[in-house]
């Protein structure tokens, strides 16, 4: 949810002059826009304002919303974070970010303990060519994160280890046996014959099934499929996880959703159609 961001002392003690309260986040991203542009020196409400775009996928908005943030909390690790993430996520070429990189060095600089921060250099490290220092900068999260992220990450770490000619880095049975009781989410996946003769779809169009947290964009399990495979059930679970310090067995509750990408992108796209979001409750 959006909190309506006080300024002054004063503010609180006159409610008669507050906004109403928002109907829509699109009207409270209005009444945001509209405080910050009188107060424009509240970095919480910039990293509001980035979240709440990001939850919209409105990627490059969220970009610029945390850039302002930044530049008011220039060393705090979450909003540089953040920043980071917002960066990569609006921009899909598939190119490194050099100042998404250097916010996540600063980040993790200041905060070595930060996981998120480690895990995204690692990923703009690997992006960059460099798989040997994603590596490394990867392996102290084996030593903190749970039992049930913990073979999705070192799967992450051997497979940059691979491409950077390194021996791998051996599991062991107790962690294999712990990730087994992770959290499943089996789900069914069908499509109106109507509908995908209508839409014009291509046998190609790809289809992306996601369980993602409420409050963000990123998926914490994803399958990719084709078209001509549906319907089809799948079953969800921590090894679907793209990020592997955030799992399905993380969460208590997510949104299942399926998206039809015609360019198999998995960022969402224009032309993308996407099914109205399922609340589930994990066990």
């Amino acid at each position: 949810a959006l909190y309506w961001l006080v300024g002054t002392p004063g503010a609180i003690e006159q409610p008669a002059n507050r906004p109403a309260a928002p109907r829509s986040l699109d009207e409270a991203i209005m009444q945001l826009r509209a405080a910050l542009a009188s107060n424009p020196e509240q970095a919480e409400g910039w990293v509001l304002l980035g979240r709440s775009l990001s939850s919209q996928q409105k990627f490059a908005e969220a970009r610029d919303a945390f850039a302002r943030a930044v530049a008011l909390r220039p060393d705090e690790p979450d909003v540089l974070v953040a920043a980071a993430q917002s960066r990569m996520l609006a921009d899909d070429s598939g190119r490194p970010d050099p100042e998404a990189t250097r916010m996540l060095e600063h980040a993790l600089a200041a905060q070595p303990d930060h996981q998120r921060a480690r895990w995204f250099l690692g990923v703009v490290q690997r992006q960059s060519g460099e798989p040997a220092k994603a590596s490394a900068t990867w392996e102290p999260l084996l030593s903190v994160v749970d039992a049930k992220t913990r073979p999705g990450l070192l799967e992450q770490i051997n497979t940059a280890r691979q491409e950077a000619k390194l021996a791998p880095i051996q599991a062991t049975a107790a962690s294999a046996a712990e990730a087994a009781k992770g959290k499943q989410i089996q789900v069914r996946v069908t499509l109106d014959a109507e509908f995908a003769k209508r839409a014009g779809l291509p046998g190609d169009t790809s289809v992306f099934v996601i369980a993602r947290a409420a409050d963000t964009p990123m998926p914490v399990a994803v399958e990719k499929h084709a078209l001509g495979e549906l319907p089809l059930t799948i079953t969800l679970d921590d090894g679907d996880s793209p990020m592997p310090t955030r799992t399905l067995s993380s969460l208590d509750k997510v949104q299942v959703l399926a998206r039809l990408s015609r360019s198999g992108n998995a960022m969402r796209q224009a032309d993308d159609v996407e099914s109205a979001p399922v609340m589930v409750e994990l066990p």
